[in-house]
């Protein structure tokens, strides 16, 4: 059976369907499905049943995979998931138990409700992520998606121009301090330092243009910080108007893809006390974006 393409929106989205991802995946299916990824961003696949080696191998087909942030920023406490390549991206705790409200991790936690790109916060962030639905709740819980190629085509020229050579820096600990969660040690601290990024980066596989934001960004390298966070705030909310949002209401078996590179997405409230389990895998980018095409 060839692979289906369906898109859910006018400028990026799109479910693919006639493909079972826990199988080995043939060459042109994975170029099948590359394309999709260039063209809509963010890629939904329905009605899978993988575990999580499924899910890394699948993932495997894309770049290599980079190690989660999760057991570095958490260090001393039980961990549900044995391997690295995955995150957690659940409200459990290590013995599968709903995170108790004022617990480190779900506070922590929260900060997935802020619009970001997953691992902007690192020198070599990260490419694709790869998120599988294992047990969603009954109602809310939906991850937002903002198209940041649409965004930047949408800006003044004269913006634009403005734009071209900044730099942004990013860190984890920034996003988390917004929500007031900093209660981490000097270790935990030093091990994800501060690195800078591109505000405004090309796409390596459709060659657009693209904003590159996220609540990870603290600063405008070169530019008082008051000024630099005021500009970055404004460019979100012009990246977030609706006419770039889709928001995808999650089913047990979905796997969706976004490309980091060229787009935002956050996680929307849910009623924690019921289980959501959900795991992701991302693919490391090939370089710092400041080492890449502008």
């Amino acid at each position: 059976m060839s692979i289906t393409i369906e898109p859910s929106h006018p400028e990026f989205v799109t479910e693919l369907s006639g493909i079972d991802l826990a199988q080995p995946l043939g060459a042109a299916d994975r170029d099948a499905i590359e394309a999709a990824i260039n063209r809509y961003a963010v890629v939904v696949f329905r009605g899978q049943a993988l575990d999580d080696q499924q899910q890394i191998a699948f993932a495997g087909h894309f770049g290599p995979i980079h190690a989660s942030a999760q057991k570095a920023r958490h260090r001393g406490i039980k961990h549900r998931l044995e391997s690295d390549q995955i995150a957690d991206i659940s409200n459990l705790d290590g013995d599968g138990k709903v995170l108790d409200l004022n617990s480190r991790r779900r506070l922590d936690w929260l900060a997935n409700r802020l619009w970001h790109t997953d691992a902007s916060f690192r020198a070599i962030p990260g490419a694709l992520s790869m998120l599988y639905a294992h047990i969603v709740p009954a109602e809310g819980g939906d991850t937002e998606f903002a198209d940041m190629r649409a965004a930047y085509d949408a800006l003044p020229e004269t913006k634009k121009a403005e734009l071209e050579g900044l730099v942004a820096e990013h860190s984890i600990w920034h996003s988390r301090g917004q929500l007031g969660v900093t209660k981490y040690t000097p270790e935990e601290i030093a091990s994800l330092p501060p690195v800078p990024q591109r505000v405004v980066r090309t796409h390596p596989g459709s060659r657009r243009k693209t904003l590159y934001l996220a609540a990870h960004a603290s600063h405008i390298l070169g530019m008082p910080i008051a000024d630099g966070r005021l500009l970055l705030l404004d460019l979100i909310e012009h990246a977030t108007r609706p006419r770039f949002v889709h928001a995808h209401t999650w089913k047990q078996g979905d796997l969706v893809i976004w490309d980091n590179r060229c787009t935002m997405h956050r996680a929307r409230p849910f009623d924690t006390t019921q289980v959501r389990d959900l795991r992701r895998v991302t693919t490391r980018d090939v370089a710092s974006t400041l080492e890449q095409a502008a």
